[in-house]
């Protein structure tokens, strides 16, 4: 578990305020850490877990790290804590795209329990936006009768995406992208050079957590990749068929379509062509709904090779739009 000595600035930020509401006795039942991805939500819920539930505080309220609820949150089992996220599937063979109704059941039914140690009882649901239907009715049942002492926190990249009746018995804890100069000055403290620090915070849009993700991993060269594929489909120097499966074929094909839907919201930013900015748009949000379709039980291959039609065809529209108004 991250210490708070080692939180991003922005971390520390949205730690400060909640850890102020903590003391002044305002920290409601229902918390919803929200906002992009890869920015340390989860870590900062879980160290609030540890400051609640830690009984021998040190000065300012810091957790000790020695008591016994420290080191059973530290070994990941203190029965007054729980993690809820996406379980196996029935059969083990994976993991399931949905949080469902028994894990809500089981986590309502754990929270009317008295504390194994007397202090509090927290929860993190992550993500909560996976939550389905009948789970979110489950939850919203538990967020409707608080019990003293009971903590129910909700962590989402995509809050929208939860119902409008759960979002608004949570108190917000919200996390923003810090300013660029920021972002860059912690890729440094990771130990990125600046220039590819700077490329990749680029790339980001300004987004220090998904940098830091590509520069430790691949992303920076599939992104690269994605970009010479999508001139070679333009071209019409690639198959679409033979694109998709290679897209497809190990786990970074999500990635793939991140990259590709951030390429065109890009390439649209430099044009002054209405209809190509308007086809670009369009195929941007056909990106991210095809990425969407990957958690599914959608032939993955066959998505993005429609995908990857509506690219070519939508470049061809604006290459022509664009001649025509050439010869007018």
């Amino acid at each position: 578990m991250i210490a708070r000595a080692d939180f991003a600035p922005w971390q520390a930020r949205a730690c400060e305020r909640t850890v102020a509401a903590l003391d002044a006795g305002r920290l409601g039942h229902g918390l919803l850490f929200c906002g992009p991805a890869l920015l340390g939500k989860h870590a900062v819920a879980e160290y609030l877990a540890r400051r609640l539930l830690c009984s021998g505080r040190a000065d300012g309220g810091e957790p000790c790290g020695e008591c016994r609820g420290c080191l059973l949150l530290a070994a990941g089992s203190h029965p007054d804590f729980r993690n809820v996220s996406f379980i196996p599937t029935r059969d083990g063979s994976k993991l399931r795209t949905e949080i469902v109704i028994d894990q809500i059941r089981e986590l309502s039914a754990q929270l009317a329990l008295t504390p194994q140690y007397g202090g509090a009882q927290i929860a993190i649901l992550d993500p909560a936006d996976a939550i389905n239907t009948a789970a979110g009715n489950a939850l919203l049942k538990t967020l409707e009768e608080p019990v003293p002492g009971r903590y129910l926190w909700l962590v989402s990249a995509q809050p929208a995406r939860l119902p409008a009746t759960i979002r608004s018995r949570c108190q917000r804890v919200e996390f923003r992208l810090p300013p660029y100069d920021e972002a860059l000055a912690w890729l440094r403290t990771q130990g990125h050079d600046e220039a590819d620090a700077s490329d990749a915070l680029e790339a980001a849009r300004g987004h220090p957590g998904l940098a830091h993700q590509w520069l430790e991993g691949n992303g920076l060269d599939l992104r690269r990749e994605v970009a010479e594929d999508l001139q070679r489909l333009e071209r019409g120097q690639a198959s679409p068929l033979e694109t998709a499966q290679r897209w497809t074929g190990d786990e970074d094909a999500a990635l793939r379509l991140r990259h590709a839907a951030d390429l065109a919201v890009f390439e649209a930013s430099r044009l002054t062509d209405p209809v190509r900015t308007r086809s670009l748009a369009t195929w941007f949000d056909k990106a991210n709904r095809t990425r969407d379709l990957l958690r599914t039980t959608v032939r993955a291959d066959l998505a993005v090779v429609e995908l990857l039609l509506a690219w070519r065809a939508a470049n061809r529209l604006g290459a022509g739009a664009a001649g025509g108004g050439r010869r007018g």
